[in-house]
């Protein structure tokens, strides 16, 4: 039986963005798009319950509006623990800095680990909030996104990134 969550999307500054949370209102994943996106993030049953999302879908409206620089949101990701790891390498990353695979794979004590590191950031489910658009290539180029290198562009431009 697959597990049930409940989502709404709604619109932002950058297009349709889709919120999952559980029963408790942690965040499970997020999408830029629709349901249809979201569901490809996580395989689960959404029930669309716009009240449960309320308060995160203010948050990111308020990220993507240059009115907040940080989440006060819970989240609860399911991964391994490498990728918890790494999820929360990315979170500690700065607001306007970015970070390459190879330095978040060092932060580890795992040097040799930045493919590792890069598989984990796209599979990270809660994108935005666990800011997987901060990460860059060894050489400094954008690489990767779920949701196409003009949303990432636009995301680090928006922290005051520039590429």
């Amino acid at each position: 039986m697959k597990q049930s969550f409940y989502f709404d999307t709604f619109d932002t500054p950058l297009g349709e963005f889709s919120i999952a949370v559980d029963s408790s209102g942690a965040i499970v994943a997020t999408a830029f798009g629709d349901k249809t996106a979201l569901s490809n993030r996580i395989n689960a049953e959404l029930i669309r319950d716009p009240a449960r999302v309320a308060a995160a879908q203010t948050q990111i409206i308020d990220f993507l509006s240059g009115t907040r620089d940080k989440f006060d949101l819970t989240l609860a990701a399911q991964g391994t623990a490498f990728q918890h790891q790494v999820w929360a390498e990315l979170c500690a990353i700065p607001l306007g800095e970015t970070r390459t695979y190879g330095e978040i794979a060092a932060r580890l004590n795992k040097p040799g680990a930045a493919r590792a590191v890069g598989r984990a950031n796209a599979t990270n489910p809660i994108c935005l909030i666990v800011p997987c658009h901060r990460v860059i290539s060894g050489n400094g180029s954008l690489h990767g996104f779920a949701f196409g290198q003009a949303i990432k562009r636009d995301l680090l431009k928006r922290e005051g990134v520039l590429i």
